[in-house]
C-alpha cells in the first residue's frame, strides 16, 4: 500500500459520503422536519431507539462476546462496532420500508432529524468508545477540528441539497434517480477500493467480525420493530423504524476511521456490516410481514392517536 493509495482513498471517501448526503438533501424539504412537531411521540420513540438504546445494546454485545480482548486488534474492532451504532440511518432505509409496506414519509422525517442530531451524537459516542476501549492509544479520538470535519462532510451537503431542491424543484426531481444510482455505484467503487488499498489491514479480520455484525443487525431490526409495537406504534411506522435502525450510514464510520483517524481497523466492522445487512434485512422483513402481527394495535387506538394523519411526502418516489 503506497502513500499515494492512502491519499487517494482519504480524498475519495469524504467525496463519496458528501455525494450520498447531497442526494439525501435533494429528497428533503422543511416540511419533513415540521411533521415531527405534529407527530412527536413516534419520532421520539424512533430517535430514542436509535440514539440511546442501540449504542447501549451494541456496547453490551461487544462486552458479552469479549471482542475487545481478541488480540491486539480487539479494542479497535470493539470501538469500530460502536461507530456503527453511532451512525444515523441510511438513505436506502426508505427503499426497504417501501418494499415491506412501511410508512415511507415517516422514514424521511426520522432520517431528516436523525441526520442533523447525529452530527453531534456521533462524535460523543465515538469519543466515549475510544476512551473505554482504546485508553492506551491517546492518538485515537475526534478532536474539535475532526468533529468540524465530520460536520462539514455530513451536514453541509444535506443543506446544499435541500437548497438546490427549494430553488430548482423540477431540476431536483430529474436529478433524484440519477443521484441515487450514482451514489450506489460510487459507494461500491470506493468500498471495493478501500478493501483493496487496506486489504492487508482489513481482510484478515472480516471473518472474525462477521458473526457479531450479523447479530447486531438482527438486534437493530428487532428493537426497531418490537419496541415500537409494544409502545402501540402503528405497524407501518414500526416497519419504517425497523429499516431506519437496521440500515446505517456506514460510509460515515468508514470515512472517519480511514480518512479522519487514519486507523483502518476501526473500519472493519462497518465494512462487514455494509455487506451483511443486505442479506439479513430482506429475511427479517419477510419474516415480520408474512403473517398477521400478534402485537397489532387496535384500529380505534390508531385513529385516536392520529398516527395515520401523517401526509405523504413527495420524497416517496
Amino acid at each position: 500500500m503506497t502513500g499515494a493509495d492512502v491519499t487517494m482513498l482519504s480524498l475519495l471517501l469524504p467525496l463519496a459520503l458528501g455525494l450520498l448526503m447531497f442526494g439525501l438533501g435533494l429528497s428533503l424539504t422543511p416540511a419533513d422536519f415540521a411533521r415531527a412537531a405534529r407527530q412527536p411521540r413516534e419520532v421520539l420513540i424512533a430517535l430514542g431507539c436509535q440514539l440511546v438504546l442501540l449504542p447501549a445494546l451494541c456496547f453490551a454485545l461487544v462486552l458479552a462476546t469479549g471482542l475487545q480482548n481478541a488480540g491486539e486488534a480487539g479494542p479497535y474492532l470493539a470501538a469500530g462496532m460502536m461507530l456503527i451504532a453511532a451512525c444515523p440511518g441510511g438513505a436506502s432505509a426508505s427503499l426497504f420500508s417501501h418494499l415491506f409496506r412501511g410508512d415511507v414519509a415517516f422514514n424521511v422525517t426520522v432520517l431528516a432529524i436523525n441526520s442533523v442530531i447525529s452530527v453531534f451524537t456521533f462524535p460523543l459516542i465515538a469519543n466515549l468508545s475510544f476512551a473505554y476501549f482504546l485508553a492506551d492509544d491517546t492518538s485515537i479520538g475526534l478532536q474539535p477540528l475532526d468533529t468540524l470535519q465530520v460536520f462539514v462532510i455530513a451536514l453541509v451537503p444535506i443543506a446544499f441539497g435541500m437548497l438546490v431542491r427549494s430553488r430548482a424543484p423540477q431540476f431536483s426531481a430529474r436529478l433524484d434517480r440519477p443521484m441515487r444510482v450514482a451514489s450506489i455505484v460510487i459507494l461500491l467503487v470506493v468500498f471495493v477500493g478501500a478493501l483493496i488499498v487496506q486489504s492487508r489491514d482489513i481482510l484478515p479480520y472480516l471473518g472474525s467480525i462477521a458473526i457479531i455484525a450479523i447479530v447486531f443487525c438482527i438486534v437493530n431490526l428487532s428493537v426497531g420493530y418490537f419496541v415500537p409495537r409494544l409502545l402501540r406504534v402503528s405497524r407501518a411506522r414500526s416497519i419504517a423504524i425497523t429499516m431506519e435502525l437496521g440500515i446505517h450510514t456506514e460510509t460515515l464510520a468508514i470515512t472517519v476511521a480511514i480518512s479522519v483517524l487514519n486507523e483502518p481497523l476501526l473500519a472493519v466492522p462497518a465494512a462487514a456490516y455494509t455487506v451483511l445487512k443486505f442479506f439479513v434485512i430482506p429475511i427479517f422483513g419477510w419474516a415480520i410481514t408474512r403473517k398477521r402481527d400478534d402485537l397489532a394495535v387496535p384500529a380505534a387506538a390508531v385513529a385516536a392517536s392520529g398516527q395515520d394523519a401523517l401526509p405523504s411526502s413527495d420524497s416517496e418516489r
